[in-house]
């Protein structure tokens, strides 16, 4: 899975999403879909603009998140 920590980002600038949306030019809306992990897919430019005005990397602002283990042997 993939996960935008884009929450943690703004609590560590100590910014709001209204004020990333007036900084940056995109949706509140569509903010809050990154924000909450709801999207499906970000454009390339959506990223870099994120990062730009966010002063970060696009790995500081995604991770992967690893599928748990399947237990081998449920029965055992």
């Amino acid at each position: 899975m993939i996960r935008i920590k884009l929450g943690h980002l703004l609590l560590d600038r100590d910014m709001k999403l209204k004020d990333l949306a007036e900084r940056t030019g995109l949706a509140v809306n569509n903010l809050s879909i990154l924000k909450t992990n709801k999207a499906k897919a970000i454009r390339f430019s959506t990223l870099e603009t994120l990062c730009n005005v966010l002063r970060c990397s696009p790995g500081e602002l995604i991770e992967l998140v690893p599928d748990a283990e399947p237990d081998p042997d449920p029965d055992a």
